[in-house]
């Protein structure tokens, strides 16, 4: 049966003409499957919406050449133009709507022209091109034809089963907790929650567990020991974000302190807290860690105790989402977020996120 994607794409030039990126979304059923974004060197703005459209179709093709496709875009001319109620005079643009046109079967494609505002996620990948005058695009998530194949296949899964620690003095009271100094130790509700996720991981069947050395991902890991009978291996790439001066700082007095570095921190993912690190930079030390995983432990079913910043950042790769999706997660206490990684191809998918039915 074919599938069903919706794609938006934007362009944009800085001189018009002048150095030229786009930016291209594909969704399914309200799932991001692909982003892309490159850099095309010195061009017009009409030229930039149009390579977007052509590497989203392109993309699309690959992944099943006989899916229906509703495209939207905010650009009049690229969708009265390919909805064939415009003439298209200049040559280059015929040049571009013909590719457009090769890159999927015509016939399954619509076209729909939306506001400006309800394109920014394409927008903000065109941005992110011009910016970095990045050299080719980025396919950061296509799930495969083959996803639901791998979900019911025999080849058995690596699962990872991530706990956040239980409860610390800092947590009731949202401040920031990363890696620094202060390295708070659970409260006693914090206790009781580790004792009731070990008890619900144990029922899991574990064969290993991987802790972040902190003191507060140490105690409940310690507790699943105890419960399980299996040791402890402690791993820093397991590590909370480091935020730096903002460490034991509530999210209103860094408001209050450091306005403007906040309001960066929440606008990129890039941006580093003073003396802190960026989510990008823990994005990229927690997908090496899950890497490892899958290469020292192939088929079996590894429990890591670690830390809100880094659960949500595994769950934001698992499914190949935006970086800025990181803000838009947020992992409890002692909850259990799964996610299944294929040995063959290293394949991942997200089966549960902030699961605390055990906790009630």
């Amino acid at each position: 049966m074919a599938r069903h994607f919706n794609l938006t794409a934007d362009g944009g030039s800085r001189g018009n003409p002048g150095p030229a990126g786009y930016g291209s979304v594909i969704t399914e059923n309200g799932s991001i499957i692909a982003e892309l974004y490159d850099f095309i060197g010195i061009a017009t703005n009409n030229v930039a919406e149009y390579s977007g459209l052509i590497a989203g179709l392109r993309a699309i093709t690959s992944i099943d050449p006989k899916a229906t496709v509703d495209v939207k875009m905010d650009s009049k001319l690229v969708v009265e133009q390919m909805s064939g109620r415009w003439q298209i005079k200049h040559a280059d643009m015929r040049s571009l709507a013909q590719d457009a046109r090769a890159a999927h079967t015509p016939s399954l494609v619509t076209y729909t022209w939306i506001p400006r505002d309800e394109n920014s996620h394409a927008d903000r990948l065109a941005n992110k091109a011009l910016d970095e005058q990045s050299g080719g695009g980025e396919v950061v998530s296509v799930q495969k034809n083959y996803l639901t194949e791998r979900l019911l296949s025999k080849e058995i899964a690596t699962t990872v089963f991530l706990i956040r620690h239980g409860e610390t003095p800092l947590t009731p009271l949202k401040k920031f907790s990363g890696d620094g100094p202060l390295n708070p130790e659970l409260t006693q509700e914090g206790l009781a929650q580790a004792e009731l996720v070990a008890q619900a991981v144990a029922a899991l069947k574990p064969d290993v567990i991987i802790a972040s050395p902190l003191n507060r991902t140490k105690q409940t890991a310690e507790t699943l020991a105890r419960t399980t009978g299996l040791p402890v291996n402690y791993d820093d790439s397991w590590l909370e974000c480091s935020f730096g001066i903002w460490d034991g700082l509530s999210i209103d007095e860094v408001k209050a302190k450091y306005p403007a570095d906040y309001q960066a921190w929440i606008c990129s993912t890039s941006f580093s807290p003073p003396q802190g690190e960026s989510y990008d930079s823990v994005a990229l030390r927690i997908d090496e860690a899950l890497e490892q995983i899958l290469a020292m432990y192939p088929g079996q079913r590894v429990a890591v105790i670690s830390h809100n910043g880094t659960i949500k950042t595994a769950a934001k790769l698992a499914i190949g989402a935006f970086a800025e999706s990181i803000f838009h997660i947020d992992v409890s206490p002692c909850s259990i977020t799964t996610i299944s990684m294929w040995p063959s191809d290293g394949l991942r998918a997200l089966r549960g996120l902030n699961e605390q039915a055990h906790l009630r």
